[in-house]
């Protein structure tokens, strides 16, 4: 059971979020000093609550009364603004928690990511969070802003904003990338509810603030920008919720490389996680991952005009033949779906349109719409009535301002006659043309996104349609007893046959004599193989011999395969050798398991040897997926047309594959104390004849 916010605690983020007494600890006259920037805003933003200006050098600043220390407040102010260098932070938080009040911001750095020093500091405020109930924002943060209340808790000069309707939530971690993204939205005419940067997160973090926003009825879209989650279960659950409530998580993680990990770790006072493990389940389940700045914006954009897009494919209508060309090849390798007309959507056009326009998609509409302005309406209404397409692009030639007036006008015109249920994205061709802000007003308007360019705007189409429900597998998580540690190959295979993962015909021998017995019902030739929880690494250590074709040769092989084992590590005492049946050849690929502490479990395959280690042909996928949704993961490899056959070579068996996979998932659900299970090789023969796991290696707690 996932342990997500008690609504007490989402009651006292109130006393934060819609703070209706604010003190300002540092307050200044100074302009440019953080705690007059702080007051500034609160004035700007028309906040009717009191304000308690904290300053012993000051009676009064811009006509408002000082009070000498925090122990003057009066009991239960809402929140505080700590705008202090941090070696007052401590006892000022004390001394806050002593007066009763709700919540606190941090502004000062200095703290986890300063070293031990600071890192003592940091589990302080925790401590003193945890015993009052006192809300913590920060340490290193650069506060919030709630612009539905009106509420600017924060030194950057702040906007007013009004919403006519739901807006976006701005969660980060940091504070300047809020700001950065705030004003990215505000550029594309997008209402904010609340942004809240969270910095160290002493003592609240991303999940809380996503948690609170999910109930907000302010709140459709939730933009995140995070370098570490403290609590994946938490997030995993919540971005559920968010799929099951219709509000689209949008989501910007650095942490790809090593050297972004490194900067993760001093800005934020956070040790980054493994990026590949958190992309595959937090799009599992359903969150948006982009890759920058630019797609973020872009995504929350889409997603807040236009919803999330359903199941189906995308048309596209441009003026330009080339384009047409261009926008094929951009969505094949994005995997945006431009599926052609059927055959009622072709009828309709053909009749709509001159007979020298060829119906396809992308349809090159040419430059006819000048002269002929209503054909922007009859080309989009039979495309917005096919239930083939989810979504409609308008990729058109802006020019100058008098082009961009003649399409824009009837354009605009067209999807307010048609008023359409589904996605109509615009998207001029030649970024930095002039056009007038009136008409990029109308498209908004209307909920028609404005895109500088296509191809930003099909990626946004392509990020935002993966976030559709998955199938989840049927199948029952099985739970087993394992030891701790490794848990070597033998011992293994014996866990994991009951799931019906195919291994070679063969036995564990502690003797010799053991192991002519196993020989001699499986029939020769044999393979040997080192049995050993400290021998991972079998092969190194000259611990795997094959083609033993009789008897005699299998007790040679037996001493010979000791002696090599003793001369790499001396003193290492085998459990014994496993004796296993010389298989055919077939395709070799890897299967392996991970069931990561903190996010889950997830299953990695892919092709074996050089295509996995060298050209990270792999895919990663949740450990719940059905086996037609596996079957689909192991297609999208780079060598997936291997599976299908190749010049010559036959069909593989693919489903035996997803069932190997299917089988590891549900071990790795039901028994989350196995950390990691790695199948190397897993041969697959012909389609219809099956695969086998050659080797078996787990990995336990």
């Amino acid at each position: 059971m996932v342990d997500t916010l008690e609504k007490p605690r989402a009651k006292s983020l109130e006393r934060l979020l819609k703070a209706r007494s604010v003190a300002i600890v540092g307050a200044s006259e100074k302009q440019g000093a953080l705690g007059n920037s702080v007051l500034q805003n609160l004035e700007r933003h028309g906040f009717s609550g009191p304000i308690h200006l904290i300053n012993p050098k000051r009676d009064e600043i811009a006509g408002r009364p000082c009070l000498k220390s925090v122990a003057d407040l009066p009991e239960g102010v809402d929140a505080a603004v700590l705008a202090i260098p941090g070696a007052a932070v401590l006892d000022t938080v004390r001394a806050l928690a002593a007066r009763g009040v709700g919540a606190a911001v941090i502004f000062s750095a200095g703290f986890a990511e300063g070293g031990e020093e600071g890192m003592a500091a940091q589990r302080e405020v925790a401590r003193i969070a945890a015993e009052t109930g006192m809300v913590i924002e920060g340490p290193n943060c650069l506060g919030m802003t709630n612009y539905v209340e009106g509420i600017p808790l924060t030194f950057v000069e702040t906007p007013v904003i009004e919403l006519s309707g739901p807006g976006v939530g701005i969660v980060s971690q940091s504070g300047a990338m809020a700001v950065v993204l705030g004003t990215t939205l505000m550029s594309k005419g997008l209402g904010i509810s609340i942004s809240v940067s969270t910095g160290n997160e002493a003592a609240s973090g991303v999940e809380d603030y996503v948690e609170y926003l999910l109930d907000d009825p302010n709140t459709a879209v939730i933009g995140m920008i995070v370098e570490q989650f403290r609590k994946p279960a938490v997030f995993l659950a919540l971005a559920d919720r968010a799929r099951a409530a219709g509000k689209t998580i949008a989501l910007l993680h650095p942490g790809k490389s090593s050297a972004a990990r490194e900067s993760a770790a001093t800005h934020t006072g956070a040790m980054a996680g493994d990026w590949q493990v958190m992309k595959t389940l937090v799009e599992r389940a359903g969150v948006v991952l982009v890759d920058g700045l630019e797609e973020l914006g872009d995504v929350i954009d889409l997603a807040s005009r236009c919803g999330s897009i359903p199941a189906g494919g995308t048309a596209v209508l441009t003026e330009s033949g080339a384009f047409k060309a261009l926008t094929l090849d951009l969505c094949e390798a994005i995997g945006l779906d431009l599926p052609a007309p059927g055959e009622k959507t072709s009828a309709t056009l053909r009749a709509a349109m001159p007979d020298f326009i060829p119906v396809s998609n992308p349809m090159d509409l040419t430059a006819q719409a000048l002269v002929d302005p209503d054909l922007y309406r009859r080309t989009l209404a039979p495309l917005l009535d096919d239930d083939a397409y989810a979504a409609v692009v308008l990729g058109i030639i802006q020019t100058d301002q008098t082009t961009a007036r003649l399409k824009l006008v009837p354009i605009i015109d067209a999807v307010k006659s048609l008023n359409p249920a589904k996605p109509v994205i615009f998207a001029g061709l030649d970024e930095g043309a002039p056009v007038e802000a009136q008409y990029i007003a109308g498209l908004r308007e209307l909920n028609v996104p404005y895109f500088p360019s296509p191809d930003r705007a099909f990626r946004a189409i392509a990020l935002l349609g993966k976030a559709r429900d998955f199938a989840k597998s049927d199948a029952e998580a099985v739970s087993v007893e394992v030891p701790s540690g490794v848990i070597p190959e033998y011992r293994s295979k014996e866990l994991l046959a009951p799931l019906g993962i195919p291994f070679p015909k063969g036995g564990f021998a502690a003797t010799v004599e053991e192991a002519k017995a196993v020989a001699a019902k499986i029939g020769y030739p044999v393979a040997l193989k080192a049995q050993s929880a400290e021998l991972s690494h079998k092969s190194d250590a000259g611990g795997v011999i094959l083609n033993l074709a009789d008897e005699a040769a299998l007790e040679a092989g037996w001493a010979k395969l000791y002696s090599n084992v003793a001369a790499y590590a001396p003193g290492l005492a085998l459990d014994g050798a496993l004796i296993e049946a010389m298989g055919k050849r077939g395709a070799e690929l890897i299967v392996g398991a991970r069931n990561d502490p903190e996010w889950g479990p997830v299953i990695l395959a892919g092709f074996g040897g050089v295509q996995a280690e060298i050209l990270q042909d792999v895919r990663l996928m949740p450990a719940d997926l059905t086996r037609e949704a596996i079957v689909a993961e192991l297609r999208k490899l780079k060598s997936g047309a291997l599976l299908d056959g190749w010049r010559g070579s036959p069909a593989l068996d693919v489903d035996a594959v997803a069932e190997i996979i299917e089988g590891v998932g549900r071990l790795l659900r039901g028994t989350p104390s196995i950390r990691e299970i790695d199948l190397n090789p897993v041969v697959v023969f012909p389609k219809g004849e099956g695969a086998v796991a050659l080797d078996a290696l787990m990995l336990a707690e």
